[in-house]
């Protein structure tokens, strides 16, 4: 079982271990730098206030003067939320285009499985990635946390994290429909960057602006806020089953695509 899944779990270990340890220091590194910021001689909450609301929002800015506050935009807000969902967009975006581009997907379903088993299963394989991020890098920040002196709830902090997790999986599924959709891996993956990333600006001027908060549940971000998770202690528990439903439904539609697909053309 799930041996397609596994296989490609394989071919991702190493990218999986180099993402991981770059996250990794990268948060250690934005952790080393907030004793700096918090005993600077300005009022950092103040200036912030001079920001656009749409900039506020796009970046979950409710405060810096806080470690929890600082974590949410310098690594939850930035790096989690846009990077990352950009990274598995992008990545899910080459899952099934790549090998039909490059003939290899005619020689895998040459194999006793079906199309429905193939895309299913490379899309499980990006899980290793996923839980690995969300089981490394929280004991990171948190042993970092300690290191200088600070304080953090570790159940927030791994609430950040496990709430990602269908969020992470809602950006993958977007590249995985595209997947099946364009006829080149390229095309897919800049498709797909581009949809995250657009989804993500929604969000953003929908939240901030008067009239359009509707079209904020579209995206997303809208689903996970890693700020309200950090500082207030929320957690959108509705939110994450919503986008564990929206991945479903776009994996269910890239695979009633795939099925009916003209591989050779």
């Amino acid at each position: 079982m799930l041996e397609i899944a596994r296989y490609e779990a394989g071919k991702r270990a190493k990218g999986t271990a180099a993402l991981t340890a770059g996250i990794a220091v990268l948060a250690l590194v934005f952790v080393a730098f907030f004793p700096s910021l918090a005993g600077a001689d300005v009022d950092i909450d103040a200036m912030l206030e001079a920001y656009p609301p749409a900039v506020q929002e796009a970046f979950g800015i409710a405060t810096l003067s806080t470690i929890e506050g600082f974590l949410a935009v310098e690594i939850y807000q930035f790096v989690w939320l846009l990077l990352l969902g950009l990274y598995f967009a992008y990545s899910a975006g080459g899952l099934i285009a790549e090998d039909v581009e490059r003939d290899r997907m005619d020689l895998t379903l040459s194999l006793p499985v079906s199309r429905s088993r193939v895309l299913v299963e490379k899309f499980l394989s990006l899980l290793v990635p996923i839980l690995a991020l969300n089981l490394v890098v929280p004991v990171v920040v948190f042993a970092g946390v300690l290191a200088i002196g600070e304080s953090i709830d570790p159940v927030d902090l791994a609430m950040v994290h496990a709430l990602s997790i269908p969020y992470l999986l809602a950006c993958a599924a977007i590249g995985l429909l595209l997947s099946v959709l364009a006829s080149r891996a390229d095309v897919a993956r800049r498709i797909a960057i581009a949809a995250v990333f657009v989804l993500f600006l929604i969000e953003s001027v929908a939240a901030s602006t008067d009239g359009f908060e509707a079209a904020g549940y579209l995206s997303p971000t809208h689903y996970y806020d890693p700020t309200a998770v950090l500082v207030e202690g929320s957690y959108d528990l509705a939110g994450a089953a919503v986008l564990l439903v929206v991945t479903v439904l776009l994996v269910f539609l890239a695979r009633f695509r795939f099925a009916r697909a003209d591989i050779g053309a």
